[in-house]
């Protein structure tokens, strides 16, 4: 059940980032032009640590026993 609720959230956070992103992205013609890279990485990798959290709550819990 935590991985349906985690990917859910996760599928809703994305698409929030993306538009934040977007959004901002379309007003960086005013910036300087060494600005815009920088922005572009840290929208591009910056979902990740926000969602850190999410992926550790996910995966614990009790872990399924395995027969050998």
């Amino acid at each position: 059940m935590r991985k349906i609720v985690a990917s859910l959230v996760l599928l809703a956070f994305i698409a929030v980032w993306i538009f934040v992103a977007a959004t901002v992205g379309s007003a960086t013609s005013a910036w300087p032009r060494w600005t815009l890279p920088l922005f572009y990485i840290v929208a591009g990798f910056g979902w990740i640590l926000p969602i850190r959290p999410l992926f550790r709550w996910m995966n614990s819990g009790p872990q399924p026993e395995v027969d050998d």
